[in-house]
């Protein structure tokens, strides 16, 4: 299992993570098989998405603050509970499938890491499963 760094700057932002998952993938001698990747925070959380336009990030984190705004009638005494709703429904972990020694991603796609609590340091575990 590798384990990546992530330096978030914002309250909200999504970080391609790719080149990080791809580099801890290189480390391995696995040509078929699965790739998991995690995050054990509760206030972040893993998505696959498009990379080619900027704007897509940016309307998907636009998309959660509508739906789960920052400011609501929550109990949860931290004051970062749009955060752990947001987590909840991005999820904490992505599953990619190895071919080859890559990742089968699409001509797009890239493995994005959603921080919704930042800015903070975090992290992201990688295990690969032959098969």
């Amino acid at each position: 299992m590798k384990e990546i760094e992530i330096r978030t700057h914002a309250r909200a932002e999504m970080i391609d993570i790719t080149p990080a998952v791809r580099s801890a993938l290189a480390e391995e001698t696995i040509s078929n098989g699965l790739c998991l990747v995690y995050v054990p925070h509760t206030t972040a959380g893993l998505t696959i998405n498009e990379n080619a336009d900027p704007d897509v990030p940016r309307d998907i984190l636009a998309a959660l603050d509508r739906a789960v705004p920052f400011n609501a009638d929550y109990r949860h005494a931290e004051g970062n509970s749009a955060a752990h709703v947001k987590s909840s429904l991005v999820g904490s972990s992505v599953m990619v499938i190895i071919e080859n020694g890559h990742l089968l991603l699409g001509t797009w796609q890239s493995v994005f890491f959603c921080e919704f609590d930042g800015p903070r340091t975090r992290k992201c575990l990688i295990k690969t499963v032959k098969g």
